[in-house]
């Protein structure tokens, strides 16, 4: 072997990656979207050896649903009311796959805005194959654009998950049919964080998690402006607020304890930080050197945060931004948190917090 790296066609390596998979009689996949226009033709193509797949689009008006039925994909179009949810949609999906092919003991979920790596499939099959009491299996998740912004090499960092036994999973796993009919599928009114509740409801009924060392997904963030990563931000407050809520005895993760977290930095400290400099136009210089003190907890806990993250090997840029976000996260996460709260009480079904907008295809 002389050392030569062949660059090879992408449609040659689309059609190698299909042969690979398409053996795989009892999988099925399914492909949830809206307005990902690209990024799902990107998806769709890296799936096609997929003999049974189904796309679930919630309400798209880019082109999504022309493009998904051109790929010879069965396509599922969820009618409002109720509201969309990822949930909904990912349940309505597997109806449809379960309905026409019963005898599926695998199913690939898949977000619209990721392609499936080549030989992802084959490995998460055999190690499902292999040990009977694994409820699912992911792998690594890379962004496809880390370099595009800040948000986007964060996600990347995000979706590093440690090679292993799992606590929870993501939006993209390969899972067993039979765990997921065993906890009823996915809860169809969370709008954010439906993964992770379903990860809870799997380990209480013994099955187990894992994350394996091989190649998953790339994924598309497409965050590129301050005000995605507020949204995106916030729509994680509430389904810390919802996993806390529902899983109050949750001690890996600790949901509950997060909850204290966002409530202390995201609300206690910045009223107490207005406090202090009302209080400081009566007292004078005694009052501001106290909201001084007081401001530069959040300088210190962001270079807490970041120096963490730099000792585990991220750049000092994207450890300086990780340190600062994790902590102004607080603010959108504790809004995120009350309104999941405010919906509860007052009985109104949460709508999607959503960060992109229509790609057309």
């Amino acid at each position: 072997m002389l050392g030569v790296q062949l660059s090879l066609p992408g449609d040659f390596r689309a059609m190698n990656h299909s042969s690979e998979i398409s053996g795989f009689r009892n999988l099925g996949l399914v492909v949830i979207g809206r307005n990902e226009g690209g990024r799902l033709a990107r998806c769709l193509e890296s799936v096609r050896g997929v003999r049974n797949r189904v796309y679930v689009d919630s309400g798209s008006t880019d082109g999504s649903i022309a493009l998904a039925r051109r790929e010879q994909v069965s396509v599922v179009e969820l009618p409002v009311p109720p509201h969309f949810t990822a949930a909904r949609a990912r349940n309505a999906g597997l109806a449809q796959l379960l309905t026409a092919n019963p005898e599926l003991e695998f199913v690939q979920m898949v977000d619209g805005d990721c392609e499936v790596r080549s030989g992802w499939i084959a490995a998460a099959v055999a190690t499902l194959d292999a040990e009977p009491d694994l409820a699912l299996v992911f792998g690594r998740c890379r962004e496809r654009f880390p370099e595009r912004s800040i948000y986007n090499a964060l996600c990347d960092d995000e979706w590093n998950a440690p090679i292993g036994e799992a606590v929870v999973c993501g939006g993209n796993a390969l899972f067993r049919v039979a765990a997921l009919r065993q906890v009823d599928f996915y809860n169809p009114s969370m709008i954010a964080g439906e993964d992770t509740e379903l990860s809870m409801r799997l380990r209480k009924r013994g099955w187990r998690l894992r994350t394996i060392d091989v190649e998953m997904t790339l994924h598309d963030a497409a965050i590129l402006r301050f005000s995605q990563w507020w949204s995106r931000t916030r729509r994680s407050g509430h389904a810390y607020g919802e996993m806390a809520f529902l899983h109050p005895d949750a001690r890996d993760p600790n949901w509950p304890r997060t909850v204290r977290s966002i409530i202390f930095w995201g609300a206690a400290m910045p009223m107490l930080l207005l406090a202090c400099a009302m209080v400081s136009l009566i007292l004078g210089p005694r009052g501001w050197i106290v909201t001084i003190l007081v401001f530069l907890s959040w300088p210190i806990r962001m270079a807490q945060l970041a120096l963490r993250q730099r000792r585990r090997g991220l750049s000092s840029r994207v450890a300086r931004a990780s340190g600062i976000l994790l902590i102004l996260g607080k603010i959108p996460q504790f809004l995120g948190l009350m309104g999941y709260h405010r919906n509860r009480i007052t009985g109104r079904q949460s709508r999607l917090i959503e960060h992109k907008g229509p790609e057309i295809v």
